[in-house]
């Protein structure tokens, strides 16, 4: 199958045009095609316009706020607790972690959590907010329950991603961003959608059992957390899982566990309670960034078991798909995604598709 090499530029007006074309403000909408594009740029694709449709279905809806902005509902000089006000996620992130970087300048720390929120894309976008201010930056959200306990088979956790990002010298940085599932969803959509099987170890069926079928996952089934079945470890993403959801549905008075909406079924408001921390390094011992390029160095500069693939950092795998996309001068989407999105976008009435005139084989 084909792929469309499409314009950062193109995809960000694509995205904010089928959002304005459903009542989103302007500049929301901007937001959130900044953090959907930034997904597809770093290489996940099941956080990027592979979500577009989730977003305008849930503005279109009305069960997403289109209108105003999040308020602090409690602040200290290092906390705050805010209220999202049941708009778009990535508005209400941008306005938390900008909150904490803000706290960590003044006292050395800001941590801040939301309650009333939306899906927020990449959790490593609001990180990398912070390391662009040579911060420390983390980001955690909860999510519907989409994860089945270890020794469980009913889906009672969601994938609740977890970020930790800090700053290096000469721009370098340790980026982690990941789900506390083996996998996020969307890349379990992904595979459904290329009728492509899925790896043993990313989701199972409705009785528990791991399975490569992805829609025996996606119907009835669900993920299992990182480690795959008990054997393997799975209790431990479970664990972490679990630490997600009191920083941010039980910390912030959000909704959690079973009690989130179902995945894409919009018969209520989300409520999803997220959590920004900002840390700023000066406050602690002096050489931060010294001894981060330090620490990434002795990591880089071991002898890999196979040659053929370099012991990497978190975030090098990001910085090796922006660096293809550059050379390529778009980002590489697939064409299933690209017909399926462009449909969308008709039904809405926006005339102006995605082009894919500039195809790159798979």
């Amino acid at each position: 199958m084909l792929r469309c090499l499409i314009s950062k530029a193109e995809v960000q007006t694509f995205i904010e045009r089928c959002m304005i074309a459903v009542g989103t403000q302007p500049h929301h909408a901007r937001s959130l095609a900044e953090v959907l594009v930034e997904g597809d740029h770093r290489g996940h694709y099941s956080h990027g316009l592979n979500r577009m449709d989730m977003y305008v279905k849930d503005i279109q809806t009305g069960i997403c706020a289109k209108d105003g902005e999040p308020v602090v509902d409690k602040e200290s000089s290092a906390t705050a607790l805010v209220n999202g006000k049941n708009l778009l996620g990535p508005v209400v992130g941008n306005f938390c972690m900008n909150l904490a970087i803000k706290k960590a300048r003044d006292v050395g720390i800001g941590w801040v959590v939301a309650h009333g929120s939306n899906h927020y894309g990449i959790a490593g976008h609001y990180s990398l907010l912070a390391v662009k201010e040579n911060m420390i930056g983390m980001s955690f959200t909860n999510t519907s329950p989409l994860v089945v306990p270890t020794r469980g088979k009913e889906c009672t956790l969601g994938t609740n991603p977890i970020s930790v990002a800090a700053p290096a010298n000469n721009g370098d940085s340790f980026v982690l961003d990941m789900a506390t599932s083996a996998v996020a969803l969307g890349k379990v959509e992904l595979h459904d959608r290329r009728e492509d099987p899925i790896p043993v170890g990313w989701g199972c069926d409705k009785h528990g059992k791991l399975t490569p079928d992805p829609k025996q996952v996606l119907n009835g089934g669900g993920l299992v957390p990182i480690g795959g079945n008990e054997a393997t470890g799975g209790y431990k993403g479970y664990g972490l899982g679990m630490m997600v959801e009191v920083f941010c549905g039980i910390l912030a008075g959000a909704k959690f566990s079973n009690n989130i909406r179902t995945w894409k079924v919009t018969d209520r408001i989300a409520d999803l309670g997220q959590c920004f921390v900002a840390i700023n390094p000066e406050s602690f011992a002096s050489g931060f960034n010294n001894r981060m390029s330090n620490l990434m160095d002795i990591q880089r500069g071991l002898d890999p078991a196979d040659p053929d693939k370099p012991v990497l950092i978190a975030g090098d795998p990001e910085r090796e798909n922006i660096k293809k996309c550059e050379q390529l001068g778009g980002i590489p989407y697939h064409i299933n995604v690209v017909n399926y999105m462009n449909e969308c976008a008709k039904k809405v009435g926006v005339t102006q598709l995605l082009p894919c005139n500039n195809l790159l084989p798979e």
